[in-house]
């Protein structure tokens, strides 16, 4: 019998040799250019740095879509949210009469027959964690509906102090560790969602002093304190002597806010890419990506070939020898982490956004494939081409001087969405066209940017008349 026992131990302590712990960490909101391991040099990351510098650096890491919900519906589930019919944030914005069309209406919770990373994780036999944001369900749709064994999600707005942040970072952290520490000796995987940077946001007095000198001294300390935290994680995981089973991944859901908002007149910027958070241009869809996972995966190298976090769940399977479920819109980019080297194959992503947003975004569509990118505006079917290899800030539209290029896009794209059945607008019988001229016409948002603006009056007003036509009811 002690000799039974004996064996079966070891062969479970095998077995889970074979499944390395899986550290996610999530962002919010954080832009692709806000780390100085990705050239933000006023800020201070050095623990997110040393990460990168002994992991992989992706720079063409790209969300689902350029918001939250539809953005981590996409990781938890490898689909494109068009698919899931998911594709703005929870519960989504009302419509308005500055809308020429009105918002398809989106499923209000991650669908439980939708098989989550959790749930395939938890049937071979990992601990599950979800520590943080959520924001694909409410009651009767939390995690621990949708496969995760334990479920912390924090406070996201908390008072700085010696202790904690101003966004929760510490106690989401310090929850992370105390899970790590419970299951050591077994395969674990936790899904870390920071509530950082998004807004509103708050950060430790000493910290904004210390970081005064920066685009934005509040948020620069944000990047600071989220730092602080990954190194917490780093060090635990030393001190486990888990480093070398675990890999890390760092990431944000979508990119950086690059317009006022609320009470922030400043946030950050995503320079050189146009827009951010709720575009489908560059500075909306670019993501920080970093991966680590000492001896397996290759140190210090930077990685352009593009992916989407759509990948993980299907990259997760062929690293665990798995075969992958059918119906997935991702693709294992397992090659890629263990060798460090580009992708030989290019590929093909396509983005549908059929809303307006609070940034000034409006409803289109995108597909992006190797150094092209086109994008569709769903209120009168113009189109825009960009070469993304010469024209990084999206400013020279080519639609109509590459019309070969812009017909074959644009057909891919519309045979996607016919494919997928994607949920489509309809015309807003009150449509009032003033509201949208001033909105969007006299001013294009997209467009500002605010590294190189010397005056904020006029996007500040531009603001404060989003804000009050977003509040305005229907007639």
């Amino acid at each position: 019998m002690l000799v039974f026992l004996i064996t079966a131990t070891v062969l479970v302590a095998a077995e889970n040799a074979n499944k390395p712990n899986i550290l996610f960490i999530l962002t919010d909101d954080l832009g692709i250019n806000d780390l100085a391991c990705y050239g933000r040099k006023e800020h201070n990351t050095p623990n997110i740095d040393r990460l990168a510098n002994e992991g992989l650096k992706f720079t063409r890491a790209y969300c689902a879509l350029p918001i939250c919900s539809p953005s981590r519906a996409g990781i938890i589930t490898g689909k494109n949210p068009a698919v899931l019919h998911l594709t703005t944030f929870l519960p989504g914005r009302t419509d308005c009469p500055s809308q020429k069309l009105l918002h398809p209406k989106i499923e209000q919770n991650l669908p439980l027959e939708e098989k989550t990373i959790a749930e395939h994780l938890k049937e071979l036999g990992y601990a599950t964690a979800c520590i943080g944001k959520w924001h694909l369900g409410g009651k009767g749709f939390t995690p621990k509906e949708q496969g995760f064994d334990f479920y912390h999600p924090g406070n996201a707005k908390t008072k700085p102090s010696a202790t904690e942040g101003g966004k929760g970072e510490y106690d989401l952290t310090r929850m992370a560790i105390k899970f790590m520490e419970t299951n050591r000796n077994n395969p674990f995987f936790i899904y870390l969602a920071h509530n950082t940077p998004h807004i509103p946001y708050s950060a430790k007095d000493e910290l904004v002093e210390k970081n005064k000198n920066a685009f934005e001294p509040v948020y620069a300390a944000l990047m600071e304190t989220v730092d602080d935290t990954v190194g917490m994680l780093l060090r635990k995981l030393d001190e486990l002597d888990l480093s070398k089973n675990t890999l890390v991944i760092f990431t944000s859901d979508n990119g950086g806010l690059h317009v006022p908002e609320l009470n922030h007149k400043i946030i950050t910027h995503n320079n050189p890419y146009r827009a951010g958070k709720g575009y489908l241009y560059e500075g909306g869809l670019r993501i920080p990506l970093i991966v680590r996972w000492q001896r397996r995966i290759p140190a210090g190298k930077v990685i352009d070939s593009p992916v989407i976090n759509t990948d993980w769940l299907p990259t997760f399977f062929k690293l665990l020898d798995m075969p992958t479920p059918a119906g997935l819109d991702g693709e294992s980019i397992l090659d890629i982490l263990l060798n460090g080297k580009e992708a030989e194959t290019q590929r093909r992503f396509y983005f549908h956004f059929p809303h307006y947003t609070n940034q000034g975004g409006r409803p289109g569509g995108a597909v992006i494939e190797a150094e092209w990118k086109l994008i569709e505006n769903y209120e009168d079917g113009s189109l825009e081409l960009y070469n993304l290899q010469t024209d990084i800030s999206e400013r020279h539209n080519l639609a109509k001087s590459e019309p070969a290029v812009t017909s074959r896009l644009y057909n891919l794209l519309d045979q996607w969405r016919l494919k997928n059945k994607v949920q489509t607008n309809s015309v807003n019988p009150n449509f009032n066209p003033e509201l949208h001229r001033k909105l969007y016409v006299d001013i294009d948002p997209s467009l500002f940017n605010p590294l190189t603006t010397k005056d904020f009056d006029q996007i500040l007003e531009w603001r404060k008349l989003m804000d009050n036509v977003v509040k305005m009811k229907q007639q």
